[in-house]
């Protein structure tokens, strides 16, 4: 039977709350237990798919095709746990499952309300797999006190009180501003935001304070004082140079121990912290620096790109390097010639992206790498803006383009090379699309296998020729096409199990350009970097020798 840690936030937002939650997670694991980390998110959307990246920041899919919230990505890159859907749920998915029940008739003509239908519902979400892991980690998304997500702080206290005494405890996040005009640590908004958690009924354990620098003794008793804590349960959180620190900072400051303190479990197994040593040790010695550039289309919001920097950063550590990505908005290729702005990078990355905004500064990006003869990861999109551009000016297809452009630019003549799928196998259930299914969850998500040519470069990076990998796509390279352009030297090195969908395409005359239509950087850990992040800083790394 798991364990319950639930993490609240007040104060303000993106104090981190998910670095937390992960860091926390893979403290439990260097202490020998086994974990789970879910995320409960207030917003009405069913889920994060057709949410912007400006909004949001990336979509984090999962194995078993969800389109989750990016914590998920924090989750899985600390502990190695492959989230599933039942990791993630908003308000939007409660609100509709309640209201399904409702139309079956399944609550008897009852009047359907909050408490007891809807949290209800919640606390059935937060059961899910109890018996499989020692502990379960709950992130509830917001800040205590906002309107939307009062049902899901009911529905912890109401859970908390079901279980037994001493299976549930309470991790509340917050912010200690430093005044610097009086210099002074401010403990005040901390314990008001403690105050309104208490007054839904939900009294914290621990506190994880978020603070520029250390908190003074003198402030740690004040909180534990006035919040109700015990002073080795005040937790701060302080700056760190880099998101791979958090494991060893939280436990130099106690966290992990904090914990199994609350629950009372004595003598406490002995950390082995030595995955987390070796990992800032990399970080901390590196070797030498690589600069990549990110040419993308939501480049004033990081974390539209999450998984991808911190991919790169992997694959950084695997090559002891320091990886300088900057991020460059593709519109400005369209209007400016790309070699001032390129020219001084070891390598070039184009990531996924939706919509015709961009494109055309992508495809000059790929041409520009390909002629060159410097490295190119193109993931999604960036794999089908290289092929365009291929056969654009390698082959006869001079007017190569997309649906999806089509569509977007209220129909522009052009020659589909990448076209809406409409059609795949998904296990052993036949998938149809239409373009005008509804947004939502009706593209190609998750987990799906690609057989991989043997000899190519990916085959020797991959070292088999059988591989899974994470999708989320609705447009999809021509195979039609595929003749003419390995005649030019583009080889289609990845394919479906059933050689209709290219997975994965590879210049053969290239140091190392290669594009892919799944998205590896999800699969990407600090502790086993992606093996194509790996082997595209290694080519970066070999490019800067030359330059």
């Amino acid at each position: 039977m798991a364990r319950f840690i639930f993490i609240t936030g007040g104060v303000v937002s993106s104090l981190g709350k998910g670095l937390a939650s992960a860091a926390l997670g893979a403290l439990l694991q260097a202490r020998g237990f086994t974990v789970r980390l879910r995320k409960l998110d207030p917003y009405l959307n069913v889920d994060p798919g057709t949410m912007s990246p400006f909004e949001h920041g990336e979509v984090f899919v999962t194995d078993d095709g969800a389109e989750t919230d990016l914590d998920l990505g924090h989750y899985e890159r600390f502990t190695g746990v492959a989230a599933r859907a039942t990791d993630s749920v908003s308000s939007g998915r409660i609100y509709s499952n309640v209201l399904e029940k409702e139309r079956r008739g399944d609550y008897l003509g009852k009047t359907i309300q909050v408490i007891p239908h809807v949290t209800d519902e919640i606390k059935d979400f937060i059961r899910i797999g109890e018996e499989e892991v020692d502990f379960m980690l709950c992130e509830i998304g917001g800040t205590v006190g906002d309107i939307e997500g009062l049902p899901f702080f009911e529905a912890i206290r109401q859970f908390a009180q079901e279980k037994e005494r001493g299976q549930c405890i309470f991790m509340h996040l917050t912010l200690l501003p430093w005044i610097k005009a009086s210099g002074e640590l401010k403990t005040k908004p901390t314990q008001h935001s403690v105050k309104e958690l208490r007054s839904i009924g939900i009294a914290p354990d621990i506190l994880v304070c978020r603070a520029e620098g250390p908190i003074p003794q003198k402030e740690r008793e004040k909180l534990a004082l006035f919040c109700n804590v015990r002073p080795e349960a005040v937790i701060a959180a302080q700056d760190l140079a880099t998101i791979y620190e958090a494991p060893l900072a939280y436990h130099r400051e106690g966290l992990d121990q904090a914990v199994l303190d609350a629950f009372r479990i004595s003598p406490a197994p002995r950390p082995d912290l030595s995955r987390w040593e070796d990992v800032a040790d990399r970080i901390h010695r590196a070797e030498g620096e690589v600069r990549v550039a990110i040419v993308g289309k939501y480049t004033d919001l990081e974390d539209a790109y999450k998984s991808i920097a911190e991919a790169l950063t992997h694959g950084g550590m695997a090559n002891r390097v320091r990886v300088k990505a900057e991020w460059i908005d593709a519109e400005i290729f369209e209007r400016e010639d790309p070699a001032p702005h390129l020219e001084r990078f070891h390598a070039i990355l184009v990531p996924g992206g939706f919509g015709e905004r961009g494109t055309e500064g992508k495809i000059r990006a790929a041409e520009f790498a390909r002629t060159r003869k410097v490295p190119y990861f193109g993931i999604c999109l960036g794999m089908q803006m290289a092929v365009i551009e291929a056969a654009r000016h390698l082959t006869d297809v001079a007017d190569a383009g997309s649906e999806e452009f089509d569509h977007e630019a209220g129909g522009r003549r052009f020659t589909p090379v990448v076209y809406h799928l409409r059609e795949w196998v998904q296990g052993n259930e036949k998938v149809t699309r239409t373009p005008t299914d509804a947004k939502g969850g009706t593209m190609r998500l998750g987990a799906y296998d690609a057989h991989l040519k043997e000899g190519s470069r990916v085959a020797q990076i991959y070292g088999t020729t059988r591989i899974d990998e994470r999708h989320r796509h609705r447009y999809e390279v021509d195979i039609r096409y595929r003749a003419a352009l390995e005649e030019q030297g583009l080889v289609f090195s990845g394919m479906s199990p059933d050689g209709r969908l290219p997975e994965i395409v590879e210049h053969a005359d290239h140091p190392w350009f290669i594009g892919v239509q799944f998205h590896p950087e999800l699969k990407s850990k600090p502790f086993a970097p992606h093996p194509l992040f790996a082997d595209f800083i290694r080519a970066a790394v070999e490019m800067s020798r030359l330059v």
